[in-house]
């Protein structure tokens, strides 16, 4: 076997603990400073949690959300099931649907601007006038998640960083150099694990095509998929799926904002199909909250979307005439 081949998976399971690693430290950090700043678990989970997680994947503006709404999802909904077949958890979702459905409108609101875009005229004036529009819903959502806060959630498990220097998890000197260190390793971890993977797609001769819809996203994403299942484990719902439904208002808004602005926006029939996609999922999901109940198995049909969009992505989309503009 290859002895550069092993170092190069050696390297990739390394990267992946590294990962889990800071997203355990960074969980536990954020809860603290939700009871320390007496937030609700919707502003934690849907700002400060999904603010952070959502950094590295900021350069790819339109595959986020539609990961966010389809596997992201989808894999919290495996995991929740999993974790109940094992009796680590309860069964079902127990989730404050205000939170949620808040989450999911603004998105649906924000994205679906920034999918028509693309049929705008290519006038400067528009496409920046539309960019304002996008980056100033951002602070609106945030008004509305503090002027709806909720009761402060229940006291998290001793903070990591006071079980070294024992002096207080209340005190912000732990709280917020821990959030920093462990934020600084889901980034630096996820790009090094974009490396890697890089380097086994060049090994196997993986198409740049699927590198970039499958392997970039995901590697970006697992912040989120990561943060989400340590709570879902913890039974701390509202948290878990608030960290991507909040991730999925920041990331319709000022990455997508920057692409309206500063490219020519003409997207392809790939790219378009999986932006609707994602506003269909994120519609259903709001209509299940609305109307019905949210279910573990409802979000698990976002991954088999997922599945099936990539797959059309590849083996349609790039037989299809290219669109006028």
């Amino acid at each position: 076997m290859n002895f550069g081949f092993v170092i190069e998976i050696v390297s990739l399971v390394l990267t992946l603990v590294f990962i889990v690693a800071s997203a355990e430290l960074f969980t536990n950090g954020i809860e603290w400073l939700g009871q320390r700043l007496k937030l609700s678990e919707g502003v934690v989970g849907s700002v400060l949690a999904a603010v952070g997680t959502a950094l590295p994947e900021t350069l790819i503006p339109i595959g986020a959300p539609f990961m966010l709404s389809t596997l992201t999802l989808g894999l919290c909904g495996i995991a929740c099931l999993v974790f109940t077949a094992s009796k680590r958890r309860k069964p079902g979702l127990e989730i404050k649907k205000a939170v949620i459905r808040r989450d999911l409108k603004f998105f649906i609101v924000a994205y679906s601007l920034a999918l028509l875009g693309t049929l705008l005229p290519a006038n400067p004036l528009i496409r920046n006038l539309l960019a304002a529009v996008l980056v100033l819903i951002y602070p609106y959502y945030l008004y509305v998640c503090f002027r709806h806060e909720g009761e402060v959630g229940e006291c998290p498990e001793t903070l990591y960083f006071d079980r070294l220097f024992k002096a207080g998890s209340e005190r912000f000197r732990l709280i917020i150099p821990q959030i920093i260190l462990s934020l600084a390793g889901i980034i630096g971890g996820a790009y090094m694990f974009v490396g890697c993977i890089q380097n086994l797609s060049d090994d196997f001769n993986i198409s740049p095509l699927v590198l970039s819809l499958i392997v970039t996203p995901i590697a970006t994403e697992l912040p989120e998929k990561i943060n989400s299942v340590l709570w879902l484990r913890g039974n701390k719902d509202t948290l878990a799926i608030g960290n991507v439904t909040g991730a999925l208002v920041f990331q319709s808004c000022f990455p997508v904002a920057f692409g309206v602005a500063f490219t020519s926006w003409n997207l392809d029939h790939g790219t378009l199909l999986s932006g609707c996609v994602a506003v269909l999922f994120a519609s259903l999901y709001l209509a299940l909250l609305t109307f019905s109940r949210l279910k573990p198995q409802h979000l698990v049909l976002g991954a088999i979307a997922y599945a099936a969009t990539i797959t059309a992505i590849i083996y349609i989309a790039p037989v299809m005439p290219p669109r006028l503009h």
